[in-house]
């Protein structure tokens, strides 16, 4: 039994992403939440006030790490510059252009 999820979603290229933002005050968080939320493709988003970290499920083939980027900049926040998450923002990004690439590759087979 499948989960219903939003329109552009498709569940084969769902995936889940967790951002810890900078430390700071976030007086706009419910604007970027409500632009990021409005993006084709997102099937989901949540802020954690206490933990600073930004929850995501989208269809990385219509979308990437990089939009929610531009988004959370329009708002004047951004996502923690630590080791440990520029490492994972980086590997989200490879993930979600591998996985855009596949999708727009048409399939063969030889047999």
């Amino acid at each position: 039994m499948s989960r219903k999820h939003r329109l552009g979603v498709n569940e084969a290229t769902l995936v889940t992403r967790k951002l810890r933002l900078t430390p700071g005050r976030f007086p706009d968080v419910q604007k970027a939440i409500a632009d990021i939320d409005r993006l084709y493709g997102l099937d989901g988003v949540s802020f954690n006030r206490r933990r600073q970290t930004l929850r995501l499920a989208y269809d990385a083939s219509r979308i990437g790490i990089e939009r929610v980027e531009e988004i959370l900049a329009k708002h004047d926040m951004h996502v923690s510059r630590g080791w440990w998450n520029r490492t994972r923002a980086n590997h989200y990004r490879f993930v979600d252009q591998n996985i855009k690439d596949n999708a727009a590759t048409e399939p063969w087979s030889c047999h």
